[in-house]
């Protein structure tokens, strides 16, 4: 699957939230809270464009391409529940988002990248898929190379902020999923109720 490698600030700016993470893009937020361009005068958008805006907060926020987010919807609604509740929880389960959260990794570009390189281990195995969802009682783990546990080691000491459904062994490198997240759990600001209906249509 392809990535976006664009201008990071430019995105957050554009959609007017924290979608991105990491110290340039927050700081070009926090300096020009306006839409990159030449003309600085926010439009009034239709009712397709703010479901367009809030479908593409989900994207760039967990790294989705377009038939993965639909993939991801079309389970969300064979599933009992709020769709759009389940959307997000299922985006909330990818395994480069539990590094995140843990602390493995700054950001979840920073968390794909490792898990690309090979550097985690899923219940013991390693594995090389962030799209993978994982489920309670999975351990994640840094494979066992020196180097690999000093950076890492280093990442988790720097301090990113736990989450209650993730638990973190700081000695052991280890993170344990405790129990599946919940809507109350996801921390991107959306109205996934306008991306079902435009997904729906």
């Amino acid at each position: 699957m392809g990535r976006y490698t664009g201008p990071k600030g430019r995105v957050n700016r554009r959609l007017g939230a924290l979608v991105f993470e990491d110290a340039g893009a927050t700081r070009a937020l926090d300096n020009r809270n306006l839409p990159p361009g030449m003309s600085q005068r926010r439009r009034k958008a239709s009712n397709y464009g703010l479901a367009l805006i809030e479908k593409q907060k989900i994207k760039f926020y967990y790294g989705l391409r377009e038939r993965q987010l639909r993939r991801y919807f079309d389970k969300a609604r064979r599933t009992k529940g709020n769709t759009g509740e389940e959307l997000l929880i299922l985006c909330e389960r990818r395994l480069d988002n539990v590094i995140c959260r843990a602390g493995f990794a700054m950001t979840r570009p920073q968390a794909r990248q490792g898990i690309v390189h090979s550097h985690f281990q899923l219940n013991g195995q390693t594995v090389n898929k962030p799209s993978i969802w994982v489920k309670p009682g999975d351990v994640i783990s840094i494979r066992n190379r020196p180097n690999l546990k000093k950076v890492y080691g280093e990442l988790v000491d720097s301090g990113r902020p736990g989450c209650a459904w993730i638990t973190l062994d700081k000695k052991a490198l280890e993170a344990n999923v405790v129990t599946a997240p919940g809507i109350e759990d996801v921390s991107l600001p959306v109205d996934v109720g306008q991306v079902v209906a435009l997904i729906s249509r």
